[in-house]
Parts: structure tokens; sequence; C-alpha cells
């Protein structure tokens, strides 16, 4: 059970990381970039290519807090928890090399009553080694084990409404069946994610894909689809995800377009399952 008094006194230490061009590179083939005739393939995962960019979901990795949850001073029970939700917000462009300073704070913690879990919000401000700040991202993580320990109910982050019309684009991105294994390598280290037994022991048949992952591709495909991957023109996404999608399946996205402000969601084609939904980016 959640030990609150522990969990909202805790002084998250900063982070301190320093990246290179490769790292934005195993990122984006950890997502499944692998058209190297592709120019806008390319310009994600060669350092030589024109434009070459850091894809703006890396930022996730670059306040990563090491895996706190493990603590047993929380009382979380860590095999359980997911992603339930993922915010950033770019203040500037995206360095492909740099030294970054991630500054994490607990921003909420709800009590979802007994057999419904509980809610962790985490944000963090993450800037350059010269004080630049960089970006601001934020993550709700779903403890699916860990309700009724005393906590308030509220109050919930609300999300983003989609309209009511038929999406403006469509587009749709196979998964590669080894991206997991390579997705990993940019930080992730959750066991459920390639460790069968593990898998197994939380709830899944099989090691199911990175939350984050999802988050990745979206990044990806909605400049792809808009922008002719100019990556650079997204400064801002938030989603919220429902099911794990799996490596070799089809993320099937649904994008509709408001100005600069961009709704999505994402269906796994072979099921027809959502993966995630209430998305919002914004592209300039």
């Amino acid at each position: 059970m959640i030990n609150y008094d522990e969990l909202t006194g805790r002084d998250f230490a900063d982070v301190q990381r320093g990246y290179a061009e490769d790292d934005c590179t195993l990122y984006d083939l950890g997502l499944g970039l692998r058209e190297p005739e592709d120019k806008r393939h390319l310009r994600a995962v060669y350092e030589g290519s024109y434009a070459f960019a850091a894809l703006p979901s890396f930022v996730k990795f670059l306040g990563n807090t090491p895996f706190w949850a493990q603590d047993p001073s929380t009382g979380i029970a860590w095999q359980k928890i997911v992603h339930k939700e993922h915010e950033f917000t770019l203040h500037t462009s995206l360095p492909t090399t740099a030294g970054m300073v991630g500054r994490p704070r607990l921003n909420g913690l709800v009590d979802k009553s007994a057999g419904k879990g509980a809610l962790i919000y985490i944000e963090h401000r993450v800037s350059s080694a010269g004080g630049i700040h960089l970006v601001t991202f934020s993550s709700t993580l779903f403890a699916r084990d860990d309700g009724d320990f005393g906590g308030l109910q509220g109050p919930l982050k609300p999300v983003h409404t989609l309209p009511d019309r038929a999406p403006d684009t469509l587009y749709d991105f196979a998964i590669s069946l080894r991206c997991a294994l390579i997705y990993r390598l940019s930080g992730d280290m959750n066991p459920p994610h390639i460790d069968l037994a593990m898998a197994m022991k939380v709830g899944f048949k099989r090691p199911i894909l990175h939350w984050l992952y999802t988050l990745g591709i979206a990044a990806w495909s909605i400049p792809m689809a808009l922008r002719d991957s100019d990556f650079a023109a997204l400064t801002r996404q938030l989603v919220r995800f429902a099911a794990p999608a799996e490596p070799g399946e089809t993320v099937h996205r649904e994008i509709w377009t408001d100005s600069d402000d961009i709704s999505f969601r994402a269906r796994v084609f072979e099921r027809d399952a959502i993966a995630f939904t209430h998305g919002l980016a914004r592209l300039n």
C-alpha cells in the first residue's frame, strides 16, 4: 500500500544527463524508423542527413528519474505501474547534443479507492546545463494495485475532448517485432516489456510495448502526416493511454486539424482496440 507521508514528502533529486546524436538515433530506431531510402526517416536516424533533428518526444528521457517506485519505502506495487497520461511542452528547439538538468516533483496523488488503484502525477522541468528552460513534461502514473491508501479522490486532471466529426487525416504505422527490444535501451527498463514471466505475473499474456512508445509514434506520425516530417513544428503534445499495443501490430492514427491544434487518437488495427485517445498536439 502507498505510504502517503513518505511519497508526498519525498525529495526527488535533480537528474543530470548528457546526450549526443547517437542517443537521438537510438531512440528513433527503437520507435521503428527503418526506411533509409525515405529522407523523412533518414533525417531522424542519420546525423549526416539534411536537417537532422531530435524527435520532440525524446524529451521524456532527458529528465528521466531512476525507477524510484521500486524503493520499498514508497509502499508501491511497482510491478503493476503503467503510464496513464503524458504531456510535454517544448519552450525552445531541442538540440541533438546537450547536457541537461531535470527537476522532478510530485504534482498530485489521487486515491481511486479499493480495487481501482491510484494516480500519481509527476512534473519535470528540464533545462540545459547553461540554465535555459527547454521543456516541461508531466506524467500520470496508474498504480493499479495501490488504491485505498487513505488519500483524496481528486482533483483529477481534465482530458482533451476529440472533435465530433470524421477524422481529417488517417495515418498507419506498422510496429516492428523488435522495437521493444531496442526502445528500452533509451532508458525505460521495466521488465514486463521484455520478460514474458514478468509480463504474465502482472496480468498480461505477453510482453507489451512501452506506453511511451505510442507517445513517440504520435510525435513522429503527426509531423509526417501534416508537415512532411518537420519535427521542429511540434511544440506540445498530450495523450491518454487506453490499452497497450504489441510488437507486430499496426497503429491506425485518426487525426483532426483545427488551425494549429491537432486532435488525435489511435487504434490497434488487428484488434480494433483503442491504444490511446484524447490526444492534443500543437504545430507551429
